[in-house]
């Protein structure tokens, strides 16, 4: 029986705007336990950005952080998929564009987003990704 990328996505993904500073993402990241948030502008995708973006794009220039916008870390080259594609086709995107994460669109809006531990949890729970991915954060 063929699962749908809609049983497995995370839906209402953290969104935030171009220009909204790094140090205010990075705060959501850690406050709300995620690794990645979308950028989105007038309603459409535009980008997303990882802490390990904001770690190597941004941190990793040194300087004041504090004027350095989201935008200029984000990842805008995005492979995208519905929430009504098989589970299989989001893993072959995965694994051909080596990417972890992918933003769920339906309709031109961002409904979701549906990563390697969400996919790991569904297939293969007691896998190490699986554990990884279920386990409380460390924070």
């Amino acid at each position: 029986m063929t699962q749908y990328v809609r049983e497995i996505m995370t839906g209402a993904p953290v969104t935030v705007g171009p220009d909204t500073p790094v140090t205010d993402v990075a705060r959501r990241m850690r406050d709300e336990d995620i690794g990645a948030v979308l950028v989105a502008e007038g309603g459409r995708l535009a980008g997303l950005v990882t802490d390990r973006d904001l770690a190597v794009r941004i941190l990793a220039d040194g300087g004041d952080v504090r004027g350095r916008s989201v935008r200029e870390a984000c990842s805008t080259d995005l492979v995208s998929v519905a929430p009504d594609d098989a589970v299989h086709r989001a893993v072959h995107l995965m694994r051909t564009k080596a990417v972890r994460r992918l933003p769920v669109i339906e309709d031109g809006q961002v409904v979701g987003v549906v990563s390697l531990g969400d996919i790991a949890l569904e297939r293969d729970p007691a896998s190490t990704l699986g554990d990884i991915s279920a386990a409380e954060p460390n924070s």
